[in-house]
């Protein structure tokens, strides 16, 4: 499916980068997401388990493995040509993560994908993750995270081979500025 209407950004980076922060600064602007996040959780509530960290490394780990490094990424295809034959234009991926789904979804979508990587010192995505409302992590937490991402997910692949990277050490209005900026450049949002 190639259309040079049409324009997809993946966003990636490690936990506590700023993902959700730049997911949220699109949608807030009307852009629908597809969240690869969605199909692990789905996962959970089908089997009828809480959903916390632990499970969500299970789940994102073990269904990969089950049926396959592409099955999250065959499920983020099938909505996101959903939202295409709907007439979306532009599509934000929340969630890409491994290498085997970054391969996937370039040759789905080879001129519409581009994919923007928000990197953050360790040290301060430790902080960052320590203090947020919603699943706080303690450094041991991160360290793990970290670990099991780039060995079990393939996690750096996309981070290094993505078109635009994106400092976000700043503030939120910092973020955002230097966010929307490219977000203009790349023609994604007026």
């Amino acid at each position: 499916m190639e259309s040079k209407d049409v324009k997809i950004v993946a966003i990636v980076g490690m936990c506590g980068s700023g993902k959700s922060t730049a997911i949220e600064y699109l949608t807030e602007r009307g852009i629908p997401k597809v969240y690869f996040g969605g199909v692990i959780l789905n996962a959970i509530k089908e089997a009828g388990e809480e959903i916390t960290p632990e499970n969500e490394k299970k789940f994102r780990e073990g269904l990969r493995e089950k049926e396959g490094k592409d099955f999250v990424v065959k499920r983020v295809i099938e909505s996101t040509k959903k939202l295409i034959e709907a007439g979306q234009k532009r599509i934000v991926l929340d969630g890409l993560y491994s290498w085997t789904e970054y391969k996937i979804l370039r040759q789905e979508f080879p001129t519409e994908m581009t994919v923007v990587a928000i990197v953050v010192p360790k040290a301060l995505r430790r902080k960052r993750l320590a203090i947020r409302p919603e699943r706080p992590f303690t450094a041991q937490e991160v360290a793990e995270r970290d670990r099991s991402e780039i060995e079990n997910l393939e996690k750096g692949g996309p981070i290094a081979i993505a078109d635009y990277y994106i400092d976000n050490s700043g503030t939120i209005p910092e973020f955002h500025e230097k966010f929307g900026k490219l977000m203009k450049e790349i023609d994604f949002i007026n």
